[in-house]
């Protein structure tokens, strides 16, 4: 994959060239005819017995039947946002998360312009649920790694249906792949991306096609290099109280950092006369990297008293270098039964692997002198499976019954080898290299949809589920199990029969069950104050805590309500209010406070998830996507899509007045354009989106902060003919730098830190064509 870069970029000049022809011909004047100036008469035609020219001017025409995104969203009961190929395809964003940021109330994590996880209503920390093609995808999946290109649609649900699940307190995000059409598509997309001098080629190819009568096919490869240079500023400043006291550690690095990955996405689908249905559904993921990190830092002030506060440092500079790859293999089976007029039964099932290996080598070293070395290895293997079985039955009434069963499990199987100086870490053997963990999931869901004349929709759904989850490392076994009972309602009320204005209503429960690495008590280790060889761990400081799991998690349990107002407009489009409330119980949030140890001769600071009492949050989205002649006449026909959201929250427990959930934002707002030119194939469009600063009191001791998010997208589309198009595009124009801080404050000291570093631009060409 090393040589995809080559041919990538030759492709494009080929398409390049290919589309400067194809535009010399549309733009290319007629040769000078002294007539010109002359009316011409209607040219009677030339004979053609053979009805060859009239053969040459005949062209295929294709009608797509599917449902748009806005209908798909006015037809649904409980509350849903569609977004089709059309919107995928905009702006050529590289990742999902960059799609799905300009949705209302959604936010991403990591700098601008990078994609990273996805947030609704700005809920970080797993309130929002992601799933592929309904099925959950394996812990170190990330949604980063599926290209835009192998994305059908995405749907995204405000509220929890009993069918999807009620794992999302903020709302779930369903990606679905691309499907198998009764139609013939054979498309070629070719993509270079510069950002910071380097080069990311991308080769995409999709094929759709019949199998015969009853049968078709799809297929889509992507094959991707990415690379990029991040700089990064950390300054942290501890003032002792007692003697005013400063002490400032300064740290700058940088990071080389590469990824070539290879993903396949297949569906074969089989649709018999009598109704039924089966399709098979491959999907692979083959990814490596490699990341090269050298920093050094500087200390103002010291002191070699163990008790001190203001610990003197280890090293002053450092070198990393990691090696990762990775392979997933998923195969996802579907069948559908007519058992009779109306009942219909549906299987499902999939069966899953991912193996991981990573490796680093880490050098630390005082003065030029090596202080300390560190090799860390691990191995990783991921079992996944899940099948359920669903019966809906049609009744005359208008009622849709659907009862279902799920189950689903994971196991992991990892290993360890941390080695210091060479020799393994005497202060870890306790816990083992070895790590052995599962997780095991059930429900049982019923439904009820029915209409009430053609003005009133209603859902009635009430779901169980259970989680198990056991792991073991040494002798140490952790064992969680959690139920959970759902019921939801949804209601939507149209003004009259035949009106384009109608209001939804929700209320719901749902939850956030603890992940596998918070509950997991195998400790890591702060690098910053690590255990000298062959003696145990001496005291670290609070902003340099370790790491540990929880297993006395209790999963985080919400009440619910959603109430909303939509105006579908004539000439396409929606004006939209959305207000959420949410009250959630046995809150989940990572807390620092010195412990006792096993690896320590003296306690230490170590940081671990804990429930901690009750919050809650509430917010209102609005939403406009409308035609801007259709309200300013005379105005030229430009597509706005614009959102702002404003979101609050209160952690009970935590003294205001920034104590709000981890990771939201009081709000993000985008605003967004595309316009076809009239008198050129040219379409020009563009998007700003903005997320402000805040703070976040995240305990008693610790405020966090972080910095303004303003980014802004460009596009440019030049479609030469329905088979070829160039796109151009631009993203992160006018970039800011990103940092993210906090204020530590003990009886002892003021600790205040900071670290961050500048956001790129990244330029796009995309060669689009239709074989």
């Amino acid at each position: 994959m090393q040589l995809l870069r080559v041919p990538a970029a030759a492709a494009l000049v080929a398409c390049g060239g290919l589309s400067a022809s194809a535009a010399f011909a549309q733009t290319q004047p007629a040769a000078p005819d002294a007539a010109a100036s002359v009316p011409a008469r209607p040219a009677r035609p030339a004979d053609d017995p053979t009805g060859r020219a009239r053969k040459e001017q005949l062209h295929r025409v294709e009608v797509d039947g599917r449902a748009s995104d806005e209908s798909m969203r006015r037809a649904s009961t409980a509350s849903k946002i569609v977004i089709t190929r059309e919107e995928i395809d905009r702006y050529g964003d590289s990742t999902i998360g960059e799609v799905i940021k300009r949705l209302p109330g959604v936010t991403t994590g990591g700098r601008p312009g990078r994609g990273g996880d996805i947030r609704m209503r700005g809920m970080g920390g797993g309130y929002t649920q992601v799933l592929v093609n309904g099925e959950r995808m394996p812990p170190g999946f990330s949604l980063d790694q599926l290209p835009p290109d192998q994305v059908e649609r995405i749907e995204v649900l405000r509220a929890p249906t009993a069918e999807y699940g009620a794992r999302a307190i903020a709302g779930t995000i369903n990606i679905v792949l691309r499907e198998a059409l009764q139609k013939r598509v054979n498309d070629l997309r070719l993509q270079l991306s510069e950002e910071r001098g380097k080069l990311r080629p991308n080769i995409g190819w999709t094929r759709n096609d019949k199998l015969g009568q009853a049968g078709a096919y799809n297929i889509t490869l992507n094959a991707t290099r990415n690379a990029r240079i991040d700089d990064f500023n950390s300054t942290s400043t501890t003032h002792l109280l007692a003697t005013g006291q400063d002490s400032t550690v300064i740290n700058h690095g940088r990071n080389n950092a590469s990824n070539e990955s290879l993903n396949l996405n297949a569906r074969l689908q089989w649709r018999e006369p009598d109704g039924d249905s089966f399709s098979l559904q491959p999907f692979i993921v083959v990814s490596r990297s490699s990341g090269d990190n050298v920093f050094a830092q500087t200390q103002s002030f010291c002191s070699s008293d163990p008790a001190s506060q203001i610990r003197c440092l280890n090293y002053d500079h450092a070198d990393t270098g990691s090696r990762n790859r990775s392979a997933m293999g998923r195969l996802h089976g579907q069948w559908q039964h007519r058992l009779g007029e109306g009942t219909r039964l549906e299987l499902r099932g999939a069966l899953g692997r991912m193996n991981a290996h990573g490796h680093s080598e880490r050098e630390e070293s005082m003065h030029g002198a090596v202080y300390r070395t560190q090799d860390d290895t691990t191995d990783s293997h991921h079992d996944s499976w899940s099948a359920a079985a669903k019966l809906s039955h049609q009744m005359a009434s208008e009622h849709s019954l659907v009862g279902g069963l799920e189950a689903e499990g994971q196991d992991l199987d990892q290993t360890r080898v941390t080695l210091q100086n060479g020799r393994p870490l005497p202060a870890l053997q306790d816990f083992g290299d070895n790590l052995s963990a599962s997780t095991h999931r059930y429900a049982y869901y019923a439904q009820d949809e029915w209409s009430v004349g053609k003005r009133w929709s209603f859902y009635a759904g009430l779901r169980g589920e259970s989680i198990e989850t056991s792991g073991s490392s040494a002798g140490h076994p952790v064992r969680n199990r959690s139920s959970v009972w759902t019921p939801l309602l949804h209601a939507v009320w149209k003004f009259n029969e035949a009106s384009r204005d109608q209001i939804r209503a929700s209320l719901t429960r749902s939850y956030r069950s603890p992940n596998l690495q918070d509950l997991i008590a195998r400790p890591s280790i702060n690098s910053q104050y690590a255990c000298p060889d062959n003696s145990p761990c001496g005291a670290n400081l609070i902003n340099y805590p370790d790491r540990m799991g929880n297993p006395d998690l209790k999963p985080e349990v919400a009440r619910g309500l959603e109430l909303a107002y939509e105006n579908y407009l004539s000439l396409g489009g929606i004006l939209s209010v959305n207000a959420f409330y949410r009250r959630i119980q046995d809150l989940i949030r990572v807390e620092t406070e010195l412990e006792t140890v096993s690896w320590a001769s003296v306690p230490r600071w170590v940081a671990r998830p804990r429930n901690i009492g009750g919050a809650t949050t509430y917010g209102v989205e609005l939403e406009a996507k409308f035609r801007l002649d259709q309200f300013m006449a005379g105005a030229l026909p430009v597509n706005v899509r614009s959102n702002l959201s404003l979101f609050h929250s209160r952690v009970d427990r935590i003294p205001g007045p920034h104590n709000t959930l981890d990771q939201q934002p009081r709000g993000t707002a985008n605003l967004g354009f595309d316009y076809r030119l009239r008198s050129l194939p040219l379409t020009l469009g563009g998007n700003l989106n903005y997320t402000p600063a805040y703070q976040i009191q995240q305990t008693e001791l610790q405020l966090t902060e972080l910095d303004k998010k303003r980014v802004a997208d460009a596009f440019a589309l030049w479609t030469f003919s329905p088979t070829l198009g160039v796109r151009v595009s631009a993203a992160n124009l006018a970039p800011l730098d990103y940092f993210t801080g906090s204020v530590i404050t003990t009886d002892k000291a003021v600790i205040t830190s900071r670290s961050g570093g500048p956001s790129y631009t990244q330029w796009q060409v995309r060669c689009e064509m239709k074989i």
